[in-house]
């Protein structure tokens, strides 16, 4: 028979487990606006749409660029680097750069697009969690 899960929690820790952090309050961030936070070694992009709450990877995945730099409209998050767009809420790419031609082609070539990470957010009370 299996070891109960407060069991195995209690002896080896939460190794491989997920679990909701506080990252913030509701009033730390107003509709249309994103900051970059810290959680878990890793830096995310923290977004509020209206009342819904979204969180990414804080950095583009096709050249790295700071996405709390970019600009957001709506759901439509767009890299400062090469303008590539995301949707926050599901993290599919819209457009992967802004380049054209043969610079578009050879830029696919070279990183072929590689959607949003998007981590699970909830909000209780007035806290705003994210899922690690």
């Amino acid at each position: 028979m299996a070891d109960p899960q407060w069991y195995r929690e209690m002896r080896y820790g939460d190794a491989g487990m997920s679990e909701f952090v506080r990252v913030a309050t509701v009033t730390d961030l107003p509709g249309g606006s994103m900051k970059k936070i810290s959680t878990g070694g890793q830096e995310l992009l923290l977004a509020r749409v209206g009342d819904r709450f979204y969180c990414t990877d804080a950095y583009c995945p096709h050249l790295g660029g700071d996405l709390s730099e970019g600009n957001l409209a709506g759901t439509i998050l767009t890299c400062p680097v090469h303008h590539s767009q995301f949707d926050i809420s599901d993290g599919h790419v819209l457009r992967w750069t802004d380049l054209a031609g043969r610079l578009l082609v050879a830029a696919r070539n070279q990183r072929p697009p590689r959607p949003l990470t998007i981590h699970e957010v909830k909000v209780e009370g007035n806290g705003v969690f994210v899922k690690q």
